[in-house]
């Protein structure tokens, strides 16, 4: 499959780029960026636009923003290309929902780079999980990726914290063991350390718990998924698969026609966004809550 893709940051040179130079089922057709000198960084023809890139591939890999990925993406996929999302899937729920039902009407397909759903450690952890009866569960993500290193510098991850950007992964995950979210029950967040402490309920009144920050000064950061309930505990403690190694098991499965994606999903991508956007009103509720009683 002919590949582009869309994006020059830390991420796309670490991961995106690499993952599709090597991959036996793709070519690496080149890259655009709206910075032509980082994009001369990837090793990979340089498109002018982002039109011409479109045009010269099958499917669209993205590294971009979420507020420019949603934009691009429909671009894409309206010309019948499939696409390769990262989380969050948009920048608004409204721009999220439009690209699912854009993918839905062209018949293309598409999957969304939810990293730890594709480390064979999450997939044993799940499957342990599989078909068990959990009241609860607990996870947290503890890091100090914007206190320095090669993604503190950016801007959207800066503006949103853990909340949008680790946070996708680990509702993901809490979705996958207790069902959908259907309440924020509390959401706290401390403005100096970007902690983030939530309590979600699910489908049957079960309840989660989440804990997030990427300005905790950890090394090396924590990924901790612990689920309990009448069928004991069941615990993800641990996510040494690189990134890297995650990319390749994703293209392997967005490149197996015979069946659709078993992670991953547009539909789980647009439903964590959605959770995600709930926690933020929920966040700034509290804020405003707390300011009326100084």
């Amino acid at each position: 499959m002919r590949v582009g893709l869309a994006g020059a940051g830390q991420w796309a040179l670490m991961t995106h780029a690499p993952a599709l130079a090597v991959h036996p089922g793709v070519e690496l057709v080149g890259v655009w960026a709206r910075d032509p000198a980082a994009a001369a960084q990837v090793g990979a023809p340089v498109f002018d636009t982002f039109g011409d890139l479109v045009a010269a591939s099958d499917a669209v890999a993205f590294a971009v923003p979420p507020e420019v990925q949603a934009e691009l993406a429909m671009f894409a996929v309206a010309r019948g290309r499939h696409v390769i999302l990262e989380k969050p899937v948009a920048g608004s729920m409204a721009d999220a929902v439009a690209l699912e039902r854009l993918v839905r009407e062209q018949g293309v397909r598409s999957i969304v780079f939810l990293a730890r759903r594709f480390a064979p450690e999450t997939r044993d952890f799940l499957d342990a999980a599989a078909g068990r009866e959990w009241a609860t569960a607990d996870a947290e993500w503890l890091s100090g990726a914007l206190l320095g290193g090669p993604f503190a510098a950016s801007p959207w991850r800066q503006r949103g914290g853990a909340l949008v950007d680790v946070g996708p992964h680990v509702l993901d995950l809490l979705i996958e063991l207790l069902g959908p979210v259907t309440d924020v029950l509390r959401a706290r967040r401390d403005a100096l350390s970007d902690a983030t402490k939530v309590m979600l309920e699910h489908a049957g009144q079960r309840v989660s718990t989440a804990t997030l920050s990427m300005r905790t000064p950890v090394m090396p950061s924590r990924l901790r998924v612990c689920a309990q309930g009448p069928s004991g505990v069941v615990e993800l403690a641990s996510r040494e698969t690189p990134a890297l190694e995650c990319y390749r098991a994703m293209l392997d499965e967005f490149l197996d026609r015979s069946a659709g994606p078993t992670a991953g999903s547009l539909r789980r991508g647009v439903e964590v966004l959605e959770v995600v956007e709930r926690i933020e009103q929920a966040l700034r509720a509290e804020q405003l809550a707390r300011e009326s009683l100084r």
